[in-house]
């Protein structure tokens, strides 16, 4: 019984290092085999979730993926990034990650190209405050207003429904660094001697108080960034401001600053998929296109894969500059 046990307990070894030793796919072990099911990092905004949308739809008509999207915060996809457990980050927020640039110069990942870098955020109020709206029969109540300084000049403009000897300004949602930072801005304008700075309590009542606004014509001025859904569908204009400076903006004295957003991909990735990475290093988008893409959900409530398909039928030229002529074609065609 020792001899048998023995006889079997080799072959199980045997059995064991055999397994260990065969890989398929794209594993931990440095295995060079491209990779057939790509995984997009989900950090919970929407305008990442239609970047994934759009990639992986071309990433499964043009390269013959199939693709997943992986939830989770800022630092934990990050962290999976650099494990190899994500393949794919649309939308690395840069300032957002306090390690970022030290992941870089270590090569804990690659970064491709940057998505787009035009997303503004500060103080908002309809154009056609500005501007008027003809067809709305609208005239425009403040046609010199150019700066957050100006509004200084117009808090009748703006009254507070809740107090009206003063103006109202929106800020951001509490708890989050830019509200306080807005706030130092009234302050530093002395707007707080004549507006109220309310703070939504949510974002959902921030959008309420945007579209009721808009809806009956009547003048707001409020915290807003982007891209956003809501800048896709109604039109804003973004009050300038100083230009941004470090080692002020934090007491509010600057323009806040664009943020660049980049595309990154784990280093087995971009080892083992050069020809996707090779069109992740083209894919280039801008603000305005993404609000535009979520504007479009926000209106006829198709879901992002949908949607997607609609964003490449009306911006076809985009394949053009991401793809190689033949694939761009196959797209098309798709499409």
């Amino acid at each position: 019984m020792k001899k048998a046990a023995a006889i079997i307990l080799v072959l199980m070894m045997l059995f064991a290092i055999t397994g260990c030793g065969s890989s398929s796919g794209n594993d931990k072990t440095g295995d060079t085999t491209e990779k057939t099911n790509i995984v997009f990092a989900d950090v919970g905004w929407d305008s990442i979730l239609i970047h994934n949308a759009i990639a992986g739809s071309i990433a499964e008509t043009v390269f013959g993926y199939t693709w997943e999207e992986t939830s989770g915060s800022t630092p934990i996809t990050a962290e999976a990034l650099k494990k190899n457990d994500i393949d794919v980050h649309m939308e690395m927020w840069t300032d957002n990650l306090p390690t970022y640039k030290s992941d870089i110069e270590s090569g804990a990942y690659a970064e491709l190209g940057v998505n787009f870098d035009d997303n503004y955020q500060g103080f908002y109020v309809p154009r056609y405050v500005i501007e008027g709206d003809q067809e709305r029969g609208i005239e425009a109540s403040v046609p010199d207003l150019k700066t957050v300084e100006d509004l200084a000049k117009y808090a009748d403009i703006f009254p507070d429904p809740e107090d009206p000897g003063k103006g109202r300004i929106y800020g951001g949602i509490p708890g989050w660094e830019i509200t306080e930072i807005m706030g130092r801005k009234v302050e530093y304008y002395g707007l707080d001697e004549m507006y109220n700075y309310v703070i939504p309590g949510s974002d959902a009542a921030m959008n309420a108080a945007f579209i009721s606004a808009w809806d009956r014509g009547e003048p707001i001025v409020a915290y807003y960034w982007e891209p956003t859904w809501l800048l896709g569908m109604y039109d804003f204009v973004l009050l300038e401001d100083a230009p941004y400076n470090e080692a002020d903006y934090q007491d509010g004295k600057t323009a806040c600053p664009p943020v660049t957003v980049t595309i990154c991909v784990s280093n087995e990735f971009f080892k083992t998929n050069p020809e996707f990475c090779e069109f992740l290093g083209k894919y280039r988008t801008s603000s305005a296109l993404t609000s535009e893409a979520l504007a479009h959900i926000q209106e006829t409530g198709e879901d992002y894969k949908q949607t997607a398909k609609w964003f490449l039928q009306n911006h076809p030229e985009l394949l053009d500059e991401w793809l190689t002529p033949e694939q761009a074609e196959k797209m098309k065609a798709a499409l």
